[in-house]
């Protein structure tokens, strides 16, 4: 019996562990994007990002720091434009864990045997957008998003915004098949 009471907390543990960060990319598939070497922020579409400025500057040290490792490097002329946007909303989960025999299809609610246990989780989902534009012709050319749980633990923020910047990240330049 007690068993069957520690799963659910069991199997919470192991999915809470887990990552919850899904990124994407999309590409402007007749770009050459090795010739790009130098980058800049777009100020104005940054300035319109509706997140606090200490947040803002986490994301921009983060694309800094990922795009200098690869390679590019920051100008005062650049052939790259980055841009970045943000979106989130609440989430709800619920999650009922029912055991017994019952009426219906398979197990069920039954007052003789087992209970059931239902959890509410309630957590904010965030998506960073970065848009990578041509500098020259003034079009996107790459775009990567990263969703996943936000944090208002300011000890985490650090290390969770450098997780989504990095992962989106990975995706440039993309590798033509």
């Amino acid at each position: 019996m007690k068993t069957l009471k520690f799963f659910p907390l069991l199997l919470l543990a192991i999915l809470g562990s887990c990552s919850s960060l899904s990124v994407n990319s999309d590409y402007d598939k007749k770009v050459e994007f090795t010739q790009f070497k130098t980058f800049a922020f777009y100020k104005n579409g940054i300035d319109k990002v509706e997140i606090s400025d200490l947040d803002k500057r986490r994301i921009l040290n983060s694309i800094d720091e990922v795009l200098t490792a690869k390679g590019l490097t920051k100008s005062e002329t650049p052939d790259l434009l980055i841009n970045f946007f943000t979106k989130e909303r609440e989430q709800v989960d619920v999650n009922q864990f029912n055991m017994g025999w019952g009426y219906g299809w398979g197990w069920g609610w039954n007052p003789w045997m087992w209970g059931g246990n239902t959890s509410v989780t309630r957590y904010v989902e965030g998506t960073l957008y970065i848009d990578i534009i041509d500098a020259k012709k003034k079009e996107l050319i790459w775009q990567g998003e990263g969703i996943g749980v936000l944090t208002k633990d300011t000890n985490k923020k650090d290390a969770l915004i450098k997780e989504f910047v990095t992962k989106i990240l990975a995706q440039y330049p993309p590798v033509k098949k």
